[in-house]
């Protein structure tokens, strides 16, 4: 008997459940054109919305998301291979032209940085300040790392 009480419990649940989730929907205009919805008719003029439901089907919607998920994958790889991965001739040539005219300008500083006793820089008001040893050979390891980057084969 218990058990029987359990279940006509349990069945009436369910069915009022599930006429609370398959209720009308009804549709109306107000004074200022807004267009309202409701559960319940607020005026005469409400008319009801037929409705259609049904359960969602997760493999459908995974197939639907794979599927989107690969096409937008394979136009980006398209759009990618249509895409020049690298510098165009032109560009490489003026690299190449900006890169020998830094190698011959930082050759002749060199050349003029050992032949030269003294080496020397402007300080904020334009007047000379002489190296000693130190900055000197600074500053010629400083050209010669210059020399062997701009001048060595570029890849």
């Amino acid at each position: 008997m218990r058990y029987l009480a359990i279940a006509v419990a349990l069945m009436l649940a369910v069915t009022a459940a599930g006429t609370a989730v398959a209720g009308d929907i009804f549709k109306w205009t107000d004074e200022d054109g807004d267009v309202h919805f409701s559960d319940v008719p607020v005026s005469a003029e409400a008319k009801k919305v037929a409705i259609q439901s049904r359960p969602t089907n997760p493999a459908h919607v995974q197939a639907m998301v794979q599927s989107r998920t690969d096409a937008a994958a394979k136009a980006a790889e398209e759009q990618a291979a249509a895409t020049p991965t690298g510098p165009s001739p032109e560009e490489l040539q003026a690299q190449a032209d900006a890169r020998a005219e830094k190698c011959s300008t930082s050759r002749a500083q060199l050349q003029k940085y050992v032949t030269s006793r003294r080496l020397y820089r402007q300080d904020e008001n334009g007047e000379r300040v002489y190296l000693d040893e130190d900055e000197m050979q600074a500053a010629r390891e400083r050209v010669e790392n210059q020399v062997q980057d701009y001048c060595s084969s570029w890849k």
